[in-house]
């Protein structure tokens, strides 16, 4: 029999499935499962009617490029757009500095393939977005975390990470970051912080990668405006690479997403992209742009945020209803995810288990760590099952979340008296 894994290379061994897709594994090898695993948008509030529109009249076949290859950097007139999208955002780019790419994803690991070398150091929250920390590690990088507060990145730990990284030595390359409603805890940083991060930067000759999916899911306008105002968009030095997307906003299908750098990085990613892809779906950027151009995507927006927000309130509700005082979270004010701390040290691995058998999963909080804490944190998404469904998912976890207290209440017992 053959060997498979001496042809491997030492990068593809270290290589680790996400969590979040192996959640997607035991769904499919189960009936009645509610999943608050990924975090998936929901299809009930896509754009259907637009989009078979948009879809007949690009394949009527009058314009035979629809379906050519197309510019690695991405359609031209999506990149034009891109750059008027984000000046309502305070960022200013040009198509110089822009990328498309196959969702964020694609632009995650272009920026590691550029910027990291084995051995590197990246820092990344803690808890941080596995799809990143997948994204970097595959470079044989290693992942330093830095902790976070109730408005976002602890910036006197990072000042005390940084200064031991680089006393013992080590390159540290950039700091990865999700200021708006993030990934997994739904925190929002503080507007003082996004401020502080840009001086420390170049202070410390460091780079920023702020991903930004979620921006536009907040659900009260106190959430909007300044205070979910980019990092980018006060970057005057070139510290800052900008990823974002239409996954959340349009539709996670059509794999369109976007990187602004500083020219010389973007020239990089451009080279790095053209190794993968050549080019990012020539199809669905111009069924994006056309979404932009007739004014279907700024109109989709104000009907997301309530839509999520109900959502949210939902989940919200059915865990003060069903695990009052068990559990606790953080009160996002965007995004799709809940964060919770389960009681008495639970470890959410062993939770799942369990919670597996009454028909509900979620992604234990241990994989989006990079030091080994989390064990009794859970990521619970309200963005795609119903509000039905979202109160029976909950009812399910509540009554595995009793079972193991009670279990662990009757062994705690046979301890002490046998």
């Amino acid at each position: 029999m053959i060997d498979y894994d001496t042809f491997l290379s030492r990068a593809s061994l270290g290589m680790r499935e996400s969590a979040i897709r192996k959640m997607g594994t035991v769904l499919a090898q189960a009936r009645d499962i509610i999943s608050f695993a990924p975090g998936y948008p929901d299809p009930a509030v896509f754009a259907w009617e637009e989009f078979r529109a948009i879809n007949a009249e690009l394949l009527s076949g009058r314009d035979g490029s629809v379906l050519q290859y197309g510019p690695t950097r991405g359609h031209k007139p999506l990149l034009e757009a891109l750059i008027e999208i984000l000046a309502t955002r305070s960022i200013t780019t040009s198509i110089e500095t822009l990328l498309v790419t196959t969702g964020s994803q694609q632009g995650l690991d272009l920026v590691a393939r550029v910027l990291l070398d084995p051995g590197d150091v990246a820092l990344v929250e803690l808890p941080a977005y596995t799809g990143a920390i997948t994204a970097f590690r595959n470079m044989q990088a290693e992942l330093v975390g830095v902790k976070q507060q109730d408005d976002g990145i602890d910036l006197e730990d990072l000042a005390a990470v940084l200064h031991r990284l680089r006393s013992a030595g080590r390159r540290v390359r950039f700091l990865y970051v999700v200021p708006n409603f993030q990934n997994p805890t739904g925190l929002l940083m503080a507007p003082a912080k996004r401020r502080q991060l840009l001086e420390w930067a170049a202070r410390e000759n460091m780079l920023i990668v702020e991903d930004d999916p979620y921006r536009e899911i907040f659900f009260n306008q106190s959430a909007g405006d300044g205070v979910i105002r980019p990092i980018k968009a006060d970057d005057t030095d070139g510290r800052v690479i900008y990823l974002s997307s239409f996954s959340k906003t349009l539709a996670p299908g059509f794999r369109v997403a976007w990187i602004t750098a500083p020219p010389a990085i973007a020239a990089r990613l451009e080279i790095a992209k053209q190794a993968a892809d050549l080019c990012t779906g020539g199809l669905d950027q111009r069924i994006v742009f056309e979404t932009w151009k007739r004014g279907i995507l700024q109109r989709q927006i104000p009907v997301l945020r309530a839509h999520y927000r109900q959502k949210h309130d939902v989940m919200a509700e059915a865990l003060r209803s069903e695990l009052a005082g068990a559990v606790t979270w953080p009160d996002p004010q965007g995004g799709f995810f809940l964060w919770l701390t389960l009681p008495n040290q639970m470890d959410a691995d062993l939770l799942l288990h369990r919670c597996v058998q009454h028909g509900v999963i979620y992604v234990a909080g241990a994989a989006f760590y990079v030091d080994g804490a989390g064990a009794e944190t859970v990521r619970l998404s309200f963005s795609a099952p119903t509000h039905d469904r979202i109160r029976e998912g909950v009812k399910r976890l509540a009554t595995a979340i009793r079972e193991e207290m009670a279990e662990r209440r009757e062994t705690a017992a046979g301890r002490v008296f046998p």
